[in-house]
């Protein structure tokens, strides 16, 4: 069994001992149950990762010693996936972003379209995005991934396709009838976004100007997908046909 993981944001310490963050020591003594002498893993969300002991355990404090560089394989994908989606219910967005972790993506950007269900804005806003980077570290200490996906603020799809245009690399979105299927595309270089519409589609408009930014309409299968399933085909479908799942 491998040993947990706890995110400490960076530096890591470069002496023989530290301190857990407080989230993560509530986390190991009193829902994990750890005593002194387990052993455990912490990450900086930059792709660097220690092996460490506990060392004690006193009230609300963890400590860690005998810290030591593990071996850390690659848990980055070398494709940078930009998985930009558009807002959906709390619990679905929650799960996205999770699975989105996991499968590999590189950047994830909240989107509001016109169709969108939820829409935030102001301290709602603030607040929610604290709570989807909690579930990022708690997807990449789960998984084993010792880099954090960058977490966007939501933005409006129209100021975010503008801001689009510029950027290098392959774009998709994926659209049901009329388009192409993904494994037809040039083989992206180094970097892919992968647009998703909400529960009630993107409007004409809405399509119409991602298509005149650069971003080619693609299909999933002849099935119709939830938003949320079709973010997760979406990047597993990229990463099988380009990424670090071939």
């Amino acid at each position: 069994m491998s040993a947990p993981r706890f995110y400490c944001p960076p530096p890591l310490p470069q002496n023989n001992h530290c301190e857990l963050p407080p989230e993560a020591a509530h986390h190991a003594s009193r829902v994990l149950r750890l005593r002194a002498g387990d052993a455990v893993q912490i990450f900086d969300g930059l792709g660097n990762a220690l092996d460490a002991t506990i060392n004690s355990i006193s009230g609300k404090q963890v400590m860690l010693g005998n810290l030591q560089t593990c071996m850390v394989q690659q848990q980055s994908s070398e494709l940078q996936i930009v998985l930009a989606q558009s807002m959906c219910s709390s619990e679905k967005m929650d799960w996205v972003i999770q699975k989105a972790t996991e499968l590999g993506a590189s950047e994830i950007v909240p989107i509001q379209a016109q169709r969108s269900v939820a829409k935030l804005s102001g301290a709602r806003a603030e607040k929610r995005a604290q709570h989807w980077q909690n579930v990022i570290v708690s997807a990449c200490e789960q998984c084993g991934r010792n880099d954090l996906p960058r977490m966007l603020p939501p933005v409006g799809m129209a100021e975010w396709l503008q801001a689009t245009r510029a950027q290098s690399g392959s774009k998709f979105i994926l659209m049901p009838g009329g388009a192409c299927a993904l494994k037809a595309q040039v083989k992206p270089q180094a970097r892919v976004t992968l647009l998703i519409g909400p529960e009630g589609g993107f409007t004409t408009d809405e399509a119409n100007v991602a298509q005149q930014v650069g971003f080619a309409p693609i299909l999933l299968g002849p099935r119709v997908l939830r938003t949320e399933t079709a973010a997760m085909a979406g990047i597993t479908a990229i990463q099988t046909l380009w990424g670090d799942f071939n």
